[in-house]
């Protein structure tokens, strides 16, 4: 066995956040490390994943997943290092994948970490493009979606971690047009000029239904939606008959204190036969060999890009959290252990 570190930083949640969550509510503490029980195995978390399912769980509420426990560490996807075992199949120096984020030190269930090669990937892509973001956009896009060759599709949030993928896989696919929103101009040039959207806009430059408009004057087939409010609105108006949402996710309203509105124009759900149904990545595990197998094609080929913002340093790891709500995020944000 290697020599352990006396203790760990892990964060704990210490109060349920009212609106746009605060560093107070946040606190880093340590706890002692010790050599794994049988059947488990410490891990030294290089790289774990923040995400915006997160502010859910900091709300006392029943979910489809449990809220975080006050006091207790949070929990999340990471990839790291392992540094003791005390189970079969796993040993001193394997990476792998688990569900023990937010700490420098994991101790985790043999059962519940999943090697992975850092010779195949980089290790943080097992939390991005490769990992849990990855399949969400996949299934979501072409399970959910039903997307099929020739479809104009529209991507709210579309330079975050999720939506960046769905445009790419919507235009490998054959894609008749791919349309992005984003927080800032900069976000937008990155969209069409790297990632290969035929048009993208900035949310805060004007009304998001006129700007859709302008970029779909023939409307569109499919809307991955990750931000809800207006862009669901204006997708509404401007999905074509028989259209499709994927209703992902909602950041637009996650910090809200009051209920929020819906859309004014749901009635069109109706004359146009629209379809919008949610998506969950836990209901399409059964997808991930057929995912990982055509995703990593793409990455080996060039023809799939992704972005990363990598916040070094657990102790910062709530700034990149409250960074992930504001979108100052390009792609997946990561926080990354300081070597």
């Amino acid at each position: 066995m290697s020599v352990l570190p006396a203790s760990s930083r892990e964060w704990h949640l210490v109060a349920r956040p009212h609106g746009w969550p605060v560093p107070a509510d946040f606190a880093l503490r340590e706890t002692p490390v010790a050599e794994p029980a049988e059947g488990r195995i410490l891990v030294r978390n290089l790289h774990f994943s923040v995400d915006p399912y997160m502010r859910g769980r900091m709300n006392d509420v029943k979910s489809y997943i449990p809220p975080f426990k006050l006091d207790h560490p949070m929990d999340g996807g990471a990839v790291g290092e392992v540094v003791a075992s005390n189970a079969e199949g796993f040993a001193v120096g394997d990476h792998v994948l688990h569900g023990l984020g937010w700490r420098e030190y994991a101790d985790v269930p043999a059962q519940h970490a999943t090697k992975v090669d850092p010779e195949l990937a980089p290790l943080s892509t097992y939390l991005g493009v490769l990992g849990m973001p990855g399949l969400t956009a996949y299934a979501g896009l072409f399970e959910v979606a039903s997307f099929k060759e020739g479809d104009a599709v529209f991507v709210s949030g579309a330079a975050g971690a999720v939506g960046s993928q769905v445009g790419q896989m919507a235009r490998l696919k054959g894609a008749s047009r791919v349309i992005g929103s984003a927080g800032s101009d900069e976000k937008v040039k990155w969209l069409v000029e790297e990632l290969g959207f035929d048009a993208a806009f900035n949310y805060k430059n004007g009304p998001v239904k006129d700007q859709l408009r302008e970029a779909a004057p023939d409307g569109i087939d499919v809307y991955f939606d990750n931000v809800g409010g207006d862009h669901l609105e204006a997708a509404i108006s401007s999905l074509n008959v028989h259209g499709r949402a994927t209703i992902c996710g909602m950041i637009a309203q996650y910090n809200d204190t009051e209920p929020v509105p819906g859309p004014r124009n749901m009635a069109m759900i109706i004359g146009k036969r629209l379809r919008l149904q949610g998506v969950l990545v836990g209901d399409h595990y059964g997808m991930q060999q057929q995912f990982v197998q055509e995703v990593g094609g793409w990455l080996r080929s060039g023809e799939l890009k992704y972005g990363e913002t990598h916040v070094e340093g657990i102790e910062n790891g709530v700034d990149a959290f409250l960074g992930l709500l504001r979108g100052d995020n390009t792609g997946k944000m990561i926080v990354s252990a300081t070597r």
